[in-house]
């Protein structure tokens, strides 16, 4: 077979489509930019694709277009970030979508048929172009998966996303598609009606593309081919879409609690759209598609999502000149909830594990426990039975300390108490690889201080993890006074190896992430102590943006561990010589305590439960409540995130934090704050740096210093 082949480059940025057309005239457009593990959508794409599109549109002698990756995962990964949501106005922003629309509509409208040859991830904006083409094939491997992440960045798909998934799957399943975030394997996305075929490997994937060319030379998209097109399902007025429709904003309402403009805005470009022309509707995208990428949500959700959470996985805090440190067999000391977590998810990353426990019952339940969430996997059609049973058997569940020997990385994940990390940390030590790391799952006690029983206090370090380990995304490394650069680059790999975000601190009391929880929800049991009601002090911190109201979530941590905290914390102050400062939330913990009420764990906390599930204890009202004035919602609302950043800028203050992303991404991902102000510290500057000052002191003058600025955020407004 004749085959010319030509190649469009762009010669600043080195970026290539390749352009073969064969002896039928069918041209094949391979995707590939150099320099890059992904394609994306950027200037650079845009300066090779129109040449060849311009190219496309006067060339007789062709009669198919099948677009391919050259890379061996992606196929497009969507829009370039970086590049293409910088500024403020909403007119740019309108214009970049009504000029992508354009380039994909160009090709839509080519009157040739076009195929777009899956044979890698697309999502996004490299989603959009294919859907812009005629045909859509994909390779059915489950790796490949399709989708619109757009709104987890607080925005909606401004490709013409909105209008072709509403025209293809009908609007019930667009709007899951559009609003859930979620990523769908080929087979899904076929069922859905998104693509029309699965192929075997790329050489089917290019056979059933120019034989489908063959047979359709006049192909037109649906909504070109049929002047009346109709949405599969029915449009907005039919009985059964009119009857979703009418609840759908109530739902996305309660999911949202009104902080998250982007599913509503999707909701409504999709309804709108579907009741005018294809160009009106494409018009309507990218008008909803300004207003978003003009909004402090999404400003804030890409600062974190996208520059940060980048900067961390790149490894900014990750010691230079260090080379890549691969952990091969793990010892977890602990099978309880946090232990067997650990245990499995670096079984999953196919590291060899050993996990030890008190006695050999102690650890054959951990494995069980280990075994019930891979067959969760396995239900799921995420893993094979044969997967699973080679990841289980992995997983060394043995009360014999000796079994250690060869670890390179231990994970203690013991009961708070000094003692006893001290008695494990020696045992481990004394079998596991000498050259290896050890680390503690602590949440609060000192790393330098559990240092001590080590001997090698240089290869001692803190892994926090979160409860559950297997859905909790952040890892928090603490670094002691003596652990090294090696110990640290051996931490930072490993939380990578396992598919976390590792943030990276200083040693200090609570660290950062147990710190900042803490204020928070103390300030829920201070707002309870002065008489507010409890359904509002609840309902004020979910519309903060917390996952849970305050007191709900305190019931969860026990209220007997905050107690065991703030003792302990108090027997170390005095031994040091300080003063433990009381907070007005711990006049609430005693009475709940000597009231017998520890938490959800205890049966009773400041909620009851029950078969039903839970409500809150209606005695709270009259133990609490005697008449006072109420707070507003705002006033509410204002204390329990401003007590969160204040507490963050103090720890930045004393160099327990070593960057604003740590505290962002630590922030959201750690115990759930609000993602839509992009973490603690964006939420001043989205706030303004001087009117967050001017608002921390007004409530400090009003319920105390914890709500004093630090001197910190004072600096940085005089400094301009």
């Amino acid at each position: 077979m004749n085959v010319r082949k030509s190649q469009i480059v762009n010669r600043k940025s080195n970026m290539a489509i390749n352009y073969e057309q064969d002896e039928q005239g069918i041209v094949t457009l391979t995707i590939d930019m150099p320099g890059r593990s992904a394609n994306v959508l950027n200037s650079d794409f845009y300066d090779a694709y129109v040449p060849i599109l311009e190219r496309l549109e006067g060339d007789e002698s062709v009669t198919g277009v099948i677009l391919i990756s050259g890379k061996s995962k992606i196929w497009i990964a969507g829009a370039d970030i970086d590049s293409s949501f910088e500024g403020d106005d909403p007119r740019a922003f309108f214009d970049g979508a009504e000029m992508l629309k354009s380039y994909i509509r160009r090709l839509e409208k080519l009157d040739k048929p076009v195929v777009a040859a899956l044979n890698g991830t697309a999502l996004g904006g490299g989603f959009e172009l294919a859907l812009g083409c005629h045909y859509r094939i994909a390779i059915d491997n489950d790796r490949i998966k399709f989708g619109f992440p757009e709104v987890g960045l607080g925005l909606l798909p401004g490709g013409g996303g909105v209008v072709r998934a509403g025209r293809l799957a009908g609007l019930q399943t667009a709007l899951e598609w559009l609003t859930q975030n979620k990523k769908y394997t080929p087979k899904q996305t076929l069922a859905a009606g998104m693509i029309h075929a699965l192929a075997t490997d790329e050489g089917d994937l290019l056979r059933q593309a120019r034989e489908w060319i063959h047979a359709n030379p006049d192909a037109k998209a649906p909504w070109d081919a049929v002047k009346r097109y109709k949405i599969p399902g029915g449009g907005p007025n039919h009985p059964a879409i009119a009857q979703m429709l009418a609840i759908a904003p109530a739902m996305i309402r309660k999911e949202t609690k009104g902080n998250y403009p982007a599913p509503e805005a999707i909701l409504s470009a999709l309804v709108e759209g579907a009741q005018v022309d294809f160009e009106t509707a494409s018009r309507i995208e990218s008008r909803y598609f300004a207003k978003l990428g003009t909004s402090n949500e999404s400003k804030n959700m890409i600062h974190a999502f996208w520059t940060q959470l980048n900067q961390i996985k790149k490894g900014a805090n990750r010691p230079k000149n260090i080379p890549p440190q691969i952990t091969k067999k793990v010892g977890v000391l602990g099978a309880g909830m946090m232990g067997h977590g650990i245990a499995y998810v670096s079984a999953m990353a196919g590291m060899d594990v050993v996990m030890t426990d008190a006695d050999q019952a102690g650890a054959d339940k951990g494995k069980e426990k280990i075994a019930a969430l891979l067959s969760k996997q396995v239900q799921r059609g995420k893993l094979s039975q044969e997967q699973a049973d080679g990841i289980l058997a992995n997983v060394d569940a043995t009360a014999d300390y000796s079994a250690l020997d060869g670890c390179d990385l231990i994970i203690e994940a013991v009961f708070e108490n000094r003692a006893l990390k001290a008695k494990v940390t020696k045992l481990a030590e004394d079998a596991m690889d000498a050259s290896g790391v050890f680390a503690s799952n602590t949440s609060t006690l000192p790393i330098t201080g559990l240092a001590e029983a080590s001997q090698r206090p240089e290869k001692f370090i803190g892994l926090h993890f979160f409860s559950p380990v297997h859905k909790m995304q952040l890892v928090e490394i603490i670094v002691g006074e003596k652990t090294d650069d090696e110990t640290l680059a051996k931490a930072f790999d490993y939380v990578l190896a396992i598919r976390k975000v590792p943030i990276v601190v200083n040693d200090s009391r609570g660290f950062y992430t147990s710190r900042v929880f803490g204020t928070w929800i103390y300030e829920g049991m201070a707002l309870l102590g002065e008489g507010n009601h409890p359904q509002a002090i609840e309902m004020a911190g979910i519309k903060a943006g917390m996952p849970v109201g305050p007191l709900a979530l305190h019931d969860e941590v026990t209220l007997s561990l905050s107690a065991h905290v703030r003792d302990q914390t108090i027997a170390d102050f005095e031994a040091e010589g300080k003063t433990y400062q009381y907070h007005p939330g711990d006049v609430v913990l005693d009475k709940m305590l000597d009231l017998g009420r520890s938490g959800r764990a205890g049966g009773a906390g400041f909620y009851e439960y029950g078969e039903n599930g839970k409500k809150l204890w209606p005695e709270l009202t009259n133990i609490f409540m005697d008449g006072q004035p109420q707070l507003d919602q705002q006033e509410m609302i204002d204390r329990i995130l401003f007590i969160q950043s204040l507490e963050t800028v103090r720890c930045m203050e004393e160099g327990v934090l070593r960057s604003s992303a740590d505290a962002n991404l630590g922030s959201i991902f750690g115990w759930g704050y609000a993602p839509f102000n992009g973490g603690t510290l964006q939420f001043i500057n989205s706030y303004g740096v001087d009117k967050f000052i001017a608002r921390a002191q007004a409530l400090a003058e009003r319920y105390g210093e914890r709500f004093t600025p630090p001197a910190q955020l004072r600096a940085v407004v005089e400094a301009g």
